[in-house]
């Protein structure tokens, strides 16, 4: 029946919009970052004094 295919594509819609949000949610929480070691942070820096000539 024609008069039922806005509501057929509204409905699909919906539903595929949910599986995206939900697919989404599920990579954003399930993902985590590993934390550096605390030697790994205190990198050594090379000061350099810069001087006009």
């Amino acid at each position: 029946m024609p008069q039922m295919a806005p509501l057929n594509w509204l409905t699909l819609l919906i539903f595929f919009m949910a599986i995206y949000i939900l697919v989404n949610s599920m990579n954003f929480y399930s993902f985590s970052y590993s934390l550096p070691m605390q030697s790994s942070l205190m990198k050594s820096t090379i000061k350099m004094n810069w001087k006009w000539l």
